[in-house]
């Protein structure tokens, strides 16, 4: 068994580094361990815990700004800025349905703030909100020389120099140990309602969202849910209705999204039937949306449950992307921000159908990240997308300069 370093402050974070870098020991880097399944299994003979450094150090509701540890769980910190209206406004992702985890009886998310920087994942309203790295502000870190230092700052100006939070945000924990981050919160909205458009195929669904997004109407996600994903939805309006659903959410101000649901609903009903969600059942569909909640792990084990993959694309290659990919495999597919986002649920096959995802991404551009799969399997495929000679070449450069002997979460990512 491998043994498990648990620092409970930064200083003995420093000192745990100096030594692994001194000895060039290899270190497994976990938070809650949450996201351990994600990427490339890894084996090494010492796992460093970074959950002993939590809890929350600064927090300005009024400047929308909070400092804390990285093993401070979500979880705490949703609780904290809900109590002042305020959230994550790029909606990470709970990966506890997909990866067959316990999920928190409130609805708040698995995992610590670190990982979710780390692993870098945003939800659905990334394509008006950004991502994480977008909303973090800084940090401090240990490199795998053993090295404290820090970026970026715990305000939303004057920050100077190089902005490595960006650098940070999705390296998956192999260029460095985070120990404490500062990232912007956001007010939460008013009023959130959801557009419906009712029975459209893949193609016509792709066109609605792209209506909906170049309008002036201010939509802040679009997502279309095929047939047999709708009717797996917790929500009765959807999973009722036996038929594929488009839907497009507006949020703000009570009479501003009142006023831009009815025009939208006129100018998507050309496309099909439209109904609407109000607050609650908006956010209670956006959040199975955001969780990918249709293909959840069965039980506990993945080792029986469908590979899931999660693609980006341009989104008007989304329909024929999923389709190529479908065409060859058995699986479903759900479309997220109009169409730039595809997860699909294959069923099992030995090299978790990566021949044919891998093959539909090379025709119309993008990336594509095998999200769930056995170990086994994750060993003989390429998690993620495979890099071409001069962004492998610059990968491989700054992993060196953060980490020259290879001590962190090693082999996680390449």
């Amino acid at each position: 068994m491998p043994e498990t370093l648990r620092p409970d402050t930064e200083e003995q974070l420093i000192e745990a580094m100096a030594w692994a870098a001194a000895d060039s020991v290899q270190l497994e880097i976990i938070g809650n361990g949450t996201k351990r399944a994600l990427g490339n299994p890894i084996e090494t003979e010492h796992i460093l815990d970074l959950s002993g450094l939590w809890g929350i150090t600064h927090y300005e509701p009024s400047e929308l700004v909070m400092t804390a540890r990285a093993g401070t769980s979500l979880s705490e910190i949703q609780h904290a800025i809900s109590e002042n209206n305020q959230g994550l406004a790029f909606e990470p992702i709970d990966f506890a349905p997909a990866l067959g985890l316990e999920a928190n009886y409130d609805g708040t998310s698995v995992g610590t703030i670190g990982g979710m920087i780390a692993t870098g994942f945003a939800g659905p309203r990334r394509i008006k909100q950004g991502s994480v790295r977008d909303h973090t502000l800084g940090f401090r870190a240990v490199s795998g020389r053993g090295e404290l230092f820090k970026s970026g700052g715990k305000v939303m100006k004057n920050v100077t120099g190089f902005d490595l939070s960006k650098l940070m945000a999705g390296s998956f924990g192999t260029l460095a140990v985070m120990s404490e981050v500062s990232f912007k919160v956001l007010p939460v909205a008013e009023k959130t309602r959801t557009v419906l458009i009712m029975s459209l195929g893949d193609n016509s669904a792709i066109q609605a969202m792209s209506t909906a997004m170049n309008s002036a109407f201010e939509v802040s996600s679009v997502a279309h849910l095929p047939e047999g994903v709708a009717k797996r939805s917790a929500i009765p309006r959807v999973a009722d209705a036996g038929a594929a659903i488009t839907a497009i959410r507006v949020e703000g101000p009570a009479p501003s999204v009142v006023a831009r649901c009815e025009a939208l609903r006129d100018l998507l009903g050309k496309f099909g039937d439209v109904e609407e969600l109000h607050t609650a059942n908006s956010r209670a569909l956006w959040r199975e949306i955001r969780d990918v909640n249709y293909f959840k792990a069965d039980g506990y084990d993945v080792e029986d449950t469908s590979t899931l993959w999660q693609a980006s694309v341009p989104p008007a290659s989304g329909a024929a992307f999923a389709r190529q990919v479908l065409s060859s495999c058995d699986g479903e597919a759900l479309f997220d921000w109009g169409g730039g986002e595809v997860w699909l649920s294959l069923t099992n096959q030995d090299d978790a159908a990566q021949g044919f995802v891998r093959g539909a991404i090379a025709q119309c551009g993008g990336h594509a990240t095998l999200i769930r799969a056995s170990e086994g399997i994750r060993r003989a495929v390429n998690v993620f997308q495979p890099q071409d000679p001069v962004l492998s070449s610059l990968g491989k450069r700054v992993k060196e300069s953060f980490d020259p002997r290879n001590i962190l979460n090693p082999d996680r990512m390449y």
